[in-house]
């Protein structure tokens, strides 16, 4: 799979409209067929800082949404609420799905 995590640094203005705004985007991206995941979280010490978390199938799947209407509208509809130039962390992982964590396997 493509594993993505990006970092974006949103305007205070913007801060507490951000999955308002993304919406579409999210929406979209979340029913193409190659899509595994696609999940926002806010940082608990950072107001300004969403995290988005987001897995394609692979590379043709990844190469998809990049290439999808949806993509250029939701970067369009970004750019005027960003501080500053996501940072982004994108590798291939194998498998399509999140692995348990042995340290803490529940019981029963």
């Amino acid at each position: 799979m493509i594993f993505i995590v990006v970092k974006f640094r949103v305007r205070p203005e913007y801060q507490d409209d951000w999955l308002s705004l993304t919406r579409e985007f999210t929406e979209a991206t979340r029913t193409e067929p190659g899509n595994l995941w696609f999940e926002w979280s806010r940082s608990v010490d950072d107001p300004a800082e969403y995290v988005l978390v987001e897995a394609f199938r692979d590379g043709e799947a990844g190469a998809a949404h990049v290439n999808a209407d949806h993509f250029r509208k939701g970067l369009d509809a970004m750019r005027p609420a960003l501080s500053e130039t996501p940072r982004i962390l994108n590798t291939e992982l194998p498998g399509v799905e999140w692995a348990r964590m042995g340290e803490l396997e529940t019981v029963g």
